[in-house]
């Protein structure tokens, strides 16, 4: 089995004061007996301790103790660590990163001394409030030292987070200084207990050593972390590079940053649990628009139909949509209909006897998940795969099923990308080797915007994918409203879409004299609606935009849209595949 990569090696927490630095606890902890024979016999003293050097043992030691090399770095001692991780107060306040061979140690020093604190103890002379004896503490995770930067930033980001919740609970009720004394004291207590680690004891005893296992034990399962400090201060943290992990790899930050960049009104929130587990999990002073939002939430409505059912912004929605996405509740996709084309996805469990394939049967019982997917082996649209002589309940399966498949990002969808493409001034004529050449203003680099003019209509009706007579899964969108307005609300308008798209003076007039013979010798140019309805579409022929975002931009629907393209297909080059806009939402790597 692969390593994991992501999985921080350990988390240390470490104070200073008028008593010296002391190392308040570590987890993963290793027993006495394993770090003398680990630091025995090595002359490097940090080196990584491997999976066949560590041994089990029995009892409640065993399940903390039996550790490999993703969790354990043998050879720093509790001395060296409180040395080496409690900075001077002038490197406090700052990212800290200290790189010792093969263990990279990131954190954030924070001091705990506080303007007003000897003016508090003084006016209030209460027995319970002592003048604190801790000048600093850093709550430190040990990575591998050619751990990827972003995880560097990230695991920066959660141990702040952590540093200003123990340093405000510290202020407002010295909680910190409690805990120290409960780590130090139960330390004392296991001191003289051979092939015992003294964190062992600190766990039962302390909330604060707790919370920090479950901090490591979550960074290392599912990426998520949410507790609340001493039961008041909530610190909450997504890593990314776990929620949204592959089997060939993780997914980067950026990419997902960047796909969420894309999000578009005509696209769709599919959420990857069930609504109701989904609630139970949102914190109580959760935003009651994102409850709102999660119980109207369906796969076949857009983002612009949700809103209205809402009674949200759209730029509130798309915000929301984004922040489910990224904590790995959520995922993007296009409403489903019946002209949607999906595909196996190539990152697809596809073995017979795998966790999904006995979930599947389980959910949908008398069906078999590898079946299901033969179906999907090619690409074909989702009306095809309906049998048009069963019954309602067995219709409503039928996108049950299409929807759990989606969850699992088991399924990929193609898109229809349009280019124009004509015939070569010296080719033309050939009947076989046809040489095919792109428009000239994607030859000379310039953008669709920068090929139209600059008239745009002040309203746009706008359009969905649901806008098509041939789609009856979803119900279309009655809204008429500007569609760059809308974009450029939220700031979702990117460089290559074609925001507010309309018509411009002498349209043809960007393509050279070759191209415009050769698409008014196209029969279907002798009409004039249909070749007036060619050269406004004119820029998204670009092989850029695919169907679904030529029909929002224009309000155009499908079966129009499909004529024509029917009608000038020996000027037209179609291709289909995936909208790279969307990568990393659907598991492939950018």
């Amino acid at each position: 089995m692969a390593r994991d990569r992501t999985n921080p090696i350990s988390v240390i927490l470490v104070s200073s004061g008028s008593r010296g630095n002391k190392l308040l606890f570590r987890y993963p902890f290793q027993c006495k007996t394993k770090q003398q024979t680990a630091s025995t016999g090595r002359r490097n003293r940090f080196a990584i301790v491997s999976g066949g050097e560590v041994e089990e043992q029995e009892g409640d030691c065993s399940e903390s103790c039996l550790l490999t090399d993703e969790h354990l770095v043998s050879g720093f001692s509790d001395t060296i660590l409180a040395t080496i991780l409690a900075p001077k107060s002038e490197l406090c306040g700052k990212k800290f990163e200290l790189k010792v061979d093969d263990v990279r140690f990131v954190g954030h020093a924070t001091l705990l001394q506080h303007e007003n604190s000897s003016q508090a103890c003084k006016a209030d002379p209460s027995p319970k409030r002592e003048v604190p004896t801790m000048i600093l503490f850093n709550v430190v995770f040990a990575l591998r030292a050619h751990a990827d930067p972003s995880l560097i930033g990230y695991v920066h980001t959660l141990s702040r987070r952590l540093a200003l919740a123990l340093r405000r609970e510290e202020w407002r009720c010295q909680y910190l200084t409690r805990e120290a004394k409960v780590m130090l004291a139960a330390q004392d207590e296991m001191g003289a207990h051979d092939g015992e680690s003294p964190f062992q004891d600190v766990l039962p005893k302390s909330k604060l050593a707790r919370d920090l296992k479950e901090i490591y034990d979550n960074l290392c399962s599912t990426g998520l972390v949410q507790l609340y400090i001493n039961n008041w201060l909530e610190v909450s943290f997504c890593l990314p590079h776990k929620v949204h992990k592959v089997e060939s790899g993780h997914v980067s930050p950026e990419s997902i940053s960047r796909s969420l960049r894309n999000i578009r009104p005509y696209h769709a929130l599919l959420l990857l649990g069930e609504c109701k587990s989904l609630l139970s999990e949102l914190p109580p002073d959760v935003s009651p628009a994102l409850s709102r939002l999660i119980k109207i939430t369906t796969p076949m409505k857009t983002l612009q139909q949700l809103a209205l059912d809402s009674d949200l912004a759209l730029a509130q929605v798309c915000q929301l949509a984004s922040h489910l996405v990224y904590w790995g509740k959520a995922n993007i996709i296009f409403p489903l209909c019946e002209s949607n084309v999906y595909m196996l996805s190539s990152t697809a469990d596809t073995y017979v006897y795998s966790a999904n394939a006995e979930n599947f049967s389980q959910q949908f019982p008398g069906h078999d998940l590898p079946s299901m997917l033969a179906e999907f082996s090619l690409p074909t649209p989702l009306v095809e795969h309906r049998n048009p002589l069963a019954n309602p309940d067995q219709q409503a399966q039928l996108v049950h099923m299409v929807v759990w498949l989606l969850q699992r990002r088991l399924l990929i969808q193609l898109h229809t990308y349009v280019c124009l493409m004509v015939p070569d001034a010296d080719e033309s004529d050939a009947t076989s080797g046809t040489v095919c050449r792109p428009p000239v203003f994607l030859e000379c680099g310039l953008s669709t915007q920068e090929a139209r003019a600059t008239s745009v209509p002040n309203t746009l009706p706008v359009g969905s994918p649901s806008s098509g007579d041939d789609l009856t899964l979803a119900s279309p969108v009655t809204e008429v409203t500007s569609a760059e307005a809308s974009s450029a609300e939220f700031g979702l308008g990117g460089e290559d879409s074609p925001v507010g798209a309309g018509a411009y003076e002498n349209p043809l007039s960007v393509l050279t004299e070759h191209e415009r013979r050769c698409i008014l010798a196209v029969p279907a140019a002798q009409n004039q609606d249909d070749l007036r309805l060619f050269t406004r579409l004119l820029p998204y022929f670009c092989g850029r935009q695919h169907l679904e975002d030529v029909m929002y931009h224009e309000n155009v629907r499908r079966s129009q849209l499909l004529t024509l393209l029917d009608k000038f297909r020996g000027v037209l080059a179609i291709r289909t595949h995936e909208d790279p806009a969307l990568p990393a939402l659907h598991c492939l790597p950018s």
